[in-house]
């Protein structure tokens, strides 16, 4: 990896900068610039897929204090594709978003369209199990080599193949504020034997990323590792070391909160501190503080609509199913703690109706409580950080 000679640096149009340092914990509080804005941290980053969060429109998106998406490179590869978007004006005139975007690598899909759909499993673990994938396997549904990754599209069968300089390109073509690098997503089952070759994988396809970087916008490397501690020390020096612009850390966390508080701990210790940090992927609200005390600076998770469209509000009280039979009759709002405008104007009542009755609108309400409700909790990390509360 270090006999790989980069590009010139590019000017990065991004800035951090840590506003303070909490005395309790890893915490920080903090401002991210972009050429789209700013982005206070801790900030919890919503996922829109295919350039939309789910049954929100924009507008509706940046209502419920929305600083920043996250937009998946894969799946905008396979439909619209690039050409499209770039002539669009990439992702924020295509969806008409004048906030920061961030894009993922497609590296989450080597994982959750190969050994994640061979084992009916997302990569948290419920409990802990027995790691039985050795080094060596392949998923069925695609190919991991060295130079990239070989896929099936979705939607007809057809050929695709995505690595470093593919996603990289994508991504410039994409347009994001923040870009990041492409690596293997690996299963919570790899060995530690399996899990070596991947990082070291993860590494090489790091550099290969920077080399192909030609563009201003903000890259980030990704920290990978799995619940292996050694491996995780190891794969943040490494990436830490290369000149990215802020950090991603992925794969799993072991399977409880304080699982996740030590790993991501143990990495952002070994990460520069004067660039970001984002966590990929994590983002329930019991999360927030563990998330926050190590050290993250930016979350994401597809949470508050997948929890949505399923019936299931957050609220101060914790999740309740809106779809039980005993909200038909309650006229109270989703949660008397949130000034949302669904809250404010719709009872359980009406919502519960609706989500019974498989009502699109049933879904928009929901998801415009749960998004606008994550929102609320990342600011009040922020406002417990500043007080010196965490």
């Amino acid at each position: 990896m270090l006999a790989i000679r980069y590009a010139a640096r590019t000017f990065c149009m991004l800035e951090f900068k840590v506003l303070k340092r909490s005395k309790k914990s890893r915490a920080r509080l903090g401002v991210i610039s972009t050429p789209h804005g700013d982005i206070e941290t801790p900030a919890f980053v919503p996922v829109a897929t295919r350039a939309t969060v789910r049954t929100l429109d924009s507008e509706e998106v940046a209502e419920v204090g929305s600083q920043v998406l996250i937009c998946n490179t894969y799946h905008l590869y396979v439909a619209p594709g690039e050409k499209i978007m770039k002539k669009a004006g990439g992702i924020h005139g295509f969806m008409n978003w004048d906030k920061p975007l961030m894009t993922d690598s497609g590296g989450f899909q080597v994982f959750s369209l190969g050994f994640g759909k061979d084992h009916g499993m997302g990569k948290a673990l419920k409990d802990e199990q027995e790691k039985n994938l050795v080094e060596g396997s392949q998923p069925h549904a695609l190919k991991i080599t060295e130079e990239g990754v070989y896929f099936r599209s979705p939607l007809d069968g057809t050929p695709l193949f995505l690595g470093p300089k593919e996603s990289i390109r994508i991504q410039q073509s994409l347009g994001a504020d923040i870009m990041f690098a492409f690596d293997e997503c690996p299963s919570p089952l790899a060995n530690i034997e399996y899990m070596r070759t991947s990082v070291e994988r993860t590494h090489r396809w790091a550099a290969l990323c920077l080399k192909a970087r030609t563009s201003k916008q903000a890259l980030y490397g990704i920290v990978q590792g799995g619940a292996f501690s050694e491996l995780r020390a190891h794969s943040a020096a490494q990436i830490g070391a290369l000149p990215f612009d802020g950090f991603g850390i992925g794969g799993e966390f072991g399977y409880d909160k304080r699982s996740l508080k030590k790993v991501v701990g143990e990495v952002t210790d070994l990460l520069p501190a004067d660039k970001p940090r984002h966590l990929l992927g994590v983002g329930h609200p019991e999360d927030f503080p563990y998330i926050a005390s190590a050290g993250a600076d930016t979350f994401d998770c597809i949470a508050p609509t997948h929890y949505a469209r399923r019936g299931v509000a957050f609220t101060s009280s914790g999740r309740i199913d809106i779809r039980n039979r005993r909200f038909l009759t309650d006229q109270k709002p989703l949660d008397k703690t949130c000034t949302c405008d669904i809250c404010k104007t719709y009872s359980r009542s009406y919502i519960s109706h609706l989500m019974r009755a498989h009502e699109l609108s049933g879904m928009k309400l929901m998801s415009y409580h749960n998004l606008h409700f994550l929102n609320a909790q990342a600011h009040e990390l922020r406002r417990r950080i500043k007080n010196g509360d965490l």
